[in-house]
């Protein structure tokens, strides 16, 4: 029965799709009043950058998290996103900061718990009382926040019509200003500003009953309050104290003066320019206005930019907005424009009103501690007052309503574990557990309690935010994939990547330390993400960009073949499935990883017989298989599966087709046939061989390991040894390579390398050994060095003999082609007829060589069989006997006793050694001589492993 849905139910359930949270729809109605409460940003590419990515799909909740792990993977998402949750997290705990300031300094001054007379402890005692009264309004929005959403925009339309009753007041204010500017005096000496915090009059003197007395300021600048025989302070002298208006208003001018930078160094003098003074120093008295910190354009900005950190307010709500796509572009452009020409228009309003010197003065020393900007508005200064309060609280509301959202997505999508109880919410949607760690994180921050310190935290996470939703708008116009199709099309990549180098240079230039703080809290979470392996397909641009730099890598690579330089082992790892599809000699993924060091290109692949149509599955299965125990042994590099109907053309076929491009493999590395003379079946042997001629015929080099079951694990280190390297054969250097890699690997790290050489009669051994070392020299790799001499006269009767039997068995083979009991019948008679040459030695492998099976075999040799079989005529059946007494290839004799002599050597010098390098000969050009190319190797005693090498063209 077809389960499928019908198209209509499909159609019907793909358009009303719905990406609000459980309990969310009781939100909607009230959103329309939030939207204004959004701040800009000083450019709008941010904003361009997501509205295009907004646009392009479904925007659940988690808002800017989501767009940019989408676009960027869950790394860099999870990285970013956490560092905007703390960024809004910690703006929370600045606007309640802002808000306690203004309740404690301009509303309720008296509500202050600690109070000091000392003017130095004034400020701390001010910040204990920002950390009691934060607690308790962070406790209170917290509360209000958990009870629910709606009731957060119920508080936001009093909050809205307070900001907006507050801007209209500045600008009646101004205007009114320019025909009637409020009283606002400023009391200066000469062309520096003095504190009115303590005087009683602004002149040196006062009248006092008809009577000129000396005022407070002649007594903070003369050592004496009589006017005869006190010495005063000589720019005292030289200057008159004058009275300034603070707020000259809009049609004094003031603008000309103020519009022009004077950024002043800390505890320098704050001074009217355009004032008259006399040219004396004078000393530095504390009743002058000073600039308590080193201004600068970046410290400015520094400051300024929390005010316009508002930009993804809309976003982080992004699961409660019926219609996120339409919502977040109009509502974010709409507020960026108007808050941007509110903020413009204010800088300029004050610039035209208000006297440069009070516009500096930080604290209002010079106004009595009164607020300029209220001072300044109209109708009355606590219409900015209460407005300043109301809007602080509102985006403290905000910021407790967006974070925990920004948490509860992050935990929801499962990239960190730890997180995962933060995704759990109550009933109606609302992130209980995430509003909990957000006011704790928030507490940390009303604790430091000093808006300075909180201000380039958040500032330094939101840029961050701002720059990757940039970079993931470029990356994904850039890429052009298929899917990015925004409905909003005035984008371009240009302003994408211009916004993210804005917000890069804006980061350093507010705090580079700050920039690099966050950096690095950014980069430990992505390499935790990474670590946990969050193993997420989102589609994200990272991975199309990781394809598109995989492509334009590997056609560079087919310009050329490497340089020497950047040669390395490729390594192409062929493995043995039994017969549950589990690997017989896991211990060659253990040298894979060993030597590579996860460095170039390893692939490890294997060989199914049978059928791809049936055997499909165990492909699957055993290839999951391989993964695992890559992963365990941890090999990086690729899995390569073939099924092929014989095992010889599927190696081949690994062997020719693995890789891609100018990513291939160089060498192939392969176990030793281990029993294969005990094998009913000469396959075993006879494939070997094959990928022997296969791996010669690509110019490959070729690794072959015996007794790879006794190479050490990655938790096994040498604390000591030495790794022997037999290089009998010039092979460019690869031998002397492979233990310099090795050695890199902390298993082999503490062992040696020992390079031993042959030298024949006619070589020259000291200067071999010269030769050899100023080679290794050239190659840098540290090593002993050792020649070993081998003359004709080493060569035992023993030895010789055993060659002749060893290559007559091989000829009389080579021409009679007899079955395998048939060979196991002759093998016997040869070694009946050698029988006498029976002798001990370290090198021996004769028990291997003449091991005959228990059974019996029955045989009779015919004429008919032996001419059926060859194709020759045999005139009686003494041709057999013929064969055997046949004289043996004389080369092959002392190629192969030259061979067993040498491995007698190898044993005696590397009995000790951890592991044996050695070359590999090349198979016969003649494949009717391939039974001489799987001679036994007979392996140093003890558990160690030997690798023969043989070094391609490639």
């Amino acid at each position: 029965m077809d389960t499928r849905p019908k198209v209509s139910s499909l159609l019907n359930r793909m358009a009303n799709y719905t990406n609000l949270t459980q309990g969310a729809k009781e939100h909607e109605e009230a959103e329309n009043i939030t939207e204004g409460k959004k701040k800009p940003t000083k450019t709008m590419l941010t904003a361009i950058s997501m509205s295009a990515i907004a646009t392009n799909g479904v925007v659940p909740a988690g808002g800017s998290y989501f767009m940019i792990s989408r676009a960027l993977g869950p790394e860099f998402g999870g990285a970013v996103g956490l560092c905007f949750y703390l960024g809004t997290t910690f703006a929370a705990a600045m606007y309640i900061l802002g808000a306690i300031e203004i309740f404690l300094v301009y509303i309720v001054p008296r509500a202050a718990i600690f109070r000091s007379d000392d003017a130095l402890k004034e400020s701390a005692a001010m910040l204990n009382n920002m950390r009691v009264y934060g607690t308790a309004f962070l406790i209170l929005m917290v509360l209000v926040v958990f009870i629910g959403v709606r009731y957060v925009n119920k508080f936001a339309s009093l909050f809205l019509a307070c900001v907006i009753v507050s801007i209209l007041a500045i600008y009646a204010g101004a205007i009114k200003s320019s025909f009637a500017p409020p009283h606002f005096p400023v009391c200066m000496l000469g062309n520096r500003t003095l504190s009115s915090r303590h005087l009683d009059v602004c002149s040196k003197t006062k009248d006092v009953n008809n009577m000129t007395m000396p005022s407070k300021l002649w007594g903070f600048f003369c050592n004496s309050s009589q006017f005869f025989n006190a010495t005063c302070d000589e720019y005292f002298v030289h200057n008159n104290v004058t009275s300034i208006q603070g707020i000259p208003g809009l049609a004094s001018g003031i603008i000309t003066e103020n519009l022009w930078s004077n950024y002043l160094p800390k505890d320098e003098i704050i001074e009217k320019p355009s004032a008259k003074s006399s040219d004396v120093l004078g000393n530095l008295n504390h009743e002058y206005v000073l600039a308590d910190i080193t201004t600068s354009f970046t410290l400015l900005v520094g400051i300024f930019f929390p005010s316009v950190t508002g930009i993804m307010a809309g976003s982080n709500r992004s699961g409660d907005l019926k219609d996120a796509q339409k919502s977040i572009p109009i509502g974010t452009i709409l507020a960026i424009l108007t808050t941007s020409f509110v903020y413009l228009s204010n800088v300029v309003l004050f610039g035209a009103c208000i006297e440069g010197v009070v516009l500096r003065d930080k604290f209002g020393d010079a106004v009595k501690g009164n607020l300029v900007v209220g001072t300044l508005s109209w109708p009355s200064p606590w219409v900015i007052v209460i407005g300043s309060f109301f809007s602080t609280c509102g985006a403290g509301l905000q910021s407790l309503t967006g974070a925990p959202r920004l948490l509860q997505a992050i935990a929801k999508d499962n990239i960190i574990p730890f997180l995962r109880v933060f995704g759990h919410s109550k009933a109606n949607g609302e992130p209980t557990w995430a509003l909990l760690l957000t006011a704790a994180i928030a507490e940390l921050g009303i604790l430091i309690a000093s808006l300075d310190l909180v201000a380039p935290i958040l500032s330094m996470f939101f840029l961050m935010c701002y720059l990757f939703v940039n970079l993931a708008c470029a990356l994904q116009t850039l890429l052009r994939t298929p899917n990015w199709r925004p409905r909003f099309r005035y984008y371009h990549w240009a302003l994408s990547f211009m916004g993210m180098s804005i917000c890069l240079a804006l980061m350093f230039i507010s705090s580079w330390y700050y920039a690099i703080v966050a950096m690095v809290i950014a980069g430990m979470i992505y390499k935790y993400i990474e670590y946990q392996g969050a193993e997420k397909e989102w589609g994200d641009g990272i991975r199309g960009l990781s394809l598109s730099a995989a492509r334009f890598a590997l056609l560079r690579l087919e310009e050329g073949p490497p340089h020497t330089k950047n040669w390395r082992p490729q390594l192409l790892v062929l493995l043995k499935l039994d017969e549950d599809l589990h690997v017989k000699h896991p211990r060659l993924l253990t040298f894979a990883s060993q030597l590579k060091a996860g460095k170039g290109l390893t692939i490890v692949g294997s060989v199914i017989v049978g059928n791809f149509l049936e055997n499909y599955g165990e492909a699957l299965a055993a290839e999951q298989t391989i993964k695992h125990l890559m992963e365990a042994e941890k090999v990086k590099g690729f899995c390569q599966l073939v099924v092929a109907a014989k095992l010889k053309e599927g190696i081949s076929h690994l062997i020719q087709s693995c890789g891609l491009g100018g990513m291939k493999h160089n060498t192939v590395v392969m176990g030793w046939p281990n029993g294969w003379r005990q094998s009913e079946d000469a396959r075993a042997w006879k494939t070997f061989i094959g990928t022997v001629r296969v791996t010669t015929a690509a110019h490959l080099a070729l690794l072959v390991a015996k007794n790879v079951s006794f190479f050490p694990s990655n938790v096994e280190p040498f604390s000591e040894g030495n790794i022997d390297v037999w290089w009998i054969v010039h092979d460019g250097g690869m031998l002397m390579l492979l233990p310099f890699l090795l050695k890199q690997h902390k298993v082999w790290r503490k062992c040696s390398i020992r390079i031993f050489t042959v030298a024949q009669l006619e070589d020259n051994s000291i200067q071999m050994k010269k030769d050899l070392a100023t080679f290794l020299y050239h190659l840098r790799i540290e090593a002993e060095v050792e020649v070993v001499e081998m003359h004709d006269s080493d060569i035992s009767a023993y030895t010789y003999e055993r060659t002749l039997m060893m290559e007559q068995r091989s000829q009389m083979l080579r021409h009679m082609r007899l079955s395998k009991t048939e060979r196991d019948r002759e093998a016997q008679l040869v070694k009946d007829r050698n029988s006498m040459l029976r002798l001990t030695s370290i090198g021996s492998d004769e028990d291997e060589e003449t091991e005959t099976y228990q059974e019996k075999v029955h045989m009779t040799w015919t004429k008919d069989k032996y001419m059926a079989t060859r194709g020759q005529k045999v005139k009686s059946v003494e041709g057999f006997q013929d064969l055997l007494n046949m004289r043996p290839d004389q080369s092959n004799v002392r190629r192969m006793h030259t061979a067993v002599k040498l491995n007698e050597v190898i044993v005696n010098k590397s009995h000790e050694a951890k592991l044996v390098l050695l070359n590999m000969p090349g198979p016969p050009r003649n494949p009717e001589g391939d039974e001489n190319c799987i001679l036994p190797v007979k392996v140093p005693t003890g558990k160690k492993s030997m690798f023969a090498m043989r070094q391609g063209n490639g």
